[in-house]
């Protein structure tokens, strides 16, 4: 007897979020191979800065580093790139994910943030924004997934932050 059917557990391409997987990777490949604009790299402005800018890169990087390693070990027999929750998955509040609800998403911002300040680069701040409008739909999407399976993540993320701890 011949199936003519897929199983039912077996969704279609882009169900799970397969396209935001690629716009994301992407919006990463496209921050990394912009240049730098505008190069104001020979203003006094920006040396007399050099302190503080290294000094957000630091704190910035360090925070992206914090957030993505700690969040990947949290979860890290739930982990996939896709958005939508593997099938024996459960909710995980604890750790990195009782300060953010998704703190792998806030780690590439803190990273992008970082060297956007440490260059003075308007092209990057224009990517870095995209990409915190684009990680804020792609999470919105990946919530309603999770509230389907674990109703219970209604409460928690009226109390933990999207993003940035206590703040966003």
């Amino acid at each position: 007897m011949k199936k003519d059917r897929a199983p039912k557990n077996k969704m279609a391409w882009g169900q799970r979020g397969e396209h935001l997987v690629a716009v994301q990777f992407l919006l990463m490949a496209i921050f990394v191979v912009l240049p730098v604009y505008p190069t104001i790299h020979t203003s006094e402005l920006f040396h007399e800065l050099t302190m503080l800018r290294w000094a957000t890169l630091l704190v910035s990087w360090v925070a992206a580093l914090l957030l993505g390693a700690l969040g990947s070990r949290h979860i890290k027999e739930f982990l996939t790139p896709l958005p939508y929750p593997v099938d024996h998955n459960r909710l995980v509040t604890t750790g990195m994910y009782a300060l953010v609800r998704h703190p792998l998403y806030s780690s590439q911002l803190f990273a992008a943030f970082g060297w956007t300040v440490f260059n003075a680069s308007l092209s990057h701040l224009l990517v870095t924004i995209i990409a915190l409008l684009f990680f804020s739909y792609k999470a919105s999407r990946e919530e309603r997934w999770l509230t389907e399976r674990h109703p219970e993540y209604v409460e928690y993320a009226r109390k933990v932050k999207k993003f940035i701890p206590w703040i966003y």
